[in-house]
């Protein structure tokens, strides 16, 4: 607590010869104070939020169980991408040629052109992505993609398990290029 000391040696007498009185001496105890601030400070720790995890929101298609009943898409609106290791971007428009003629390699520089390219030269209606995360992607590269999407304003886009002559298309473009 707050402590003064008030004790002063007589009177208040003032002249010649009289001794001047003791000041007096203020000691302020700061414990109360301290105990005050950390006591707002866990008030304000516990009563603040806690910063909410961010999530992707993801709009999945309702299950059906007749197959004919899926969505489909048109070939020639089609733009599947792959994602390999070492940043690798894989694509090819509409369908898979069966000698793999149409399957091309690209960065995630370049990827974008492509996007935009087959964007305007598409139906809106007909225009749908298929992105296709290889074995050896990575999680960043993924998110990356998916980034791209809402960069360039693709409403429908589609995640999708990759085939193995997808696969092995990958596989034989990397050993050619030289990517570990």
């Amino acid at each position: 607590m707050a402590e003064m000391d008030t004790s002063s040696g007589g009177g208040h007498k003032k002249g010649p010869g009289v001794k001047k009185g003791k000041k007096l001496s203020t000691r302020v105890d700061l414990t109360p104070m301290v105990d005050l601030g950390f006591l707002l400070i866990t008030f304000f720790i516990f009563t603040t939020t806690m910063s909410q995890p961010t999530a992707m929101k993801l709009f999945l298609p309702k299950d059906t169980e007749k197959p004919e009943e899926q969505n489909k898409i048109k070939a020639s609106g089609a733009l599947s991408i792959m994602l390999g290791r070492g940043n690798g971007v894989y694509y090819y428009e509409g369908e898979l040629a069966p000698d793999g003629s149409n399957f091309k390699s690209s960065n995630f520089k370049d990827i974008r052109q492509v996007i935009i390219n087959k964007k305007k030269s598409t139906n809106p209606q007909d225009f749908v992505v298929v992105i296709k995360p290889g074995p050896e992607a990575t999680y960043k590269n993924t998110v990356d993609m998916l980034d791209e999407m809402t960069i360039n304003d693709v409403k429908r886009y589609a995640m999708v398990d990759i085939f193995q002559t997808e696969i092995d298309l990958m596989r034989a473009t990397e050993q050619s290029g030289g990517v570990k």
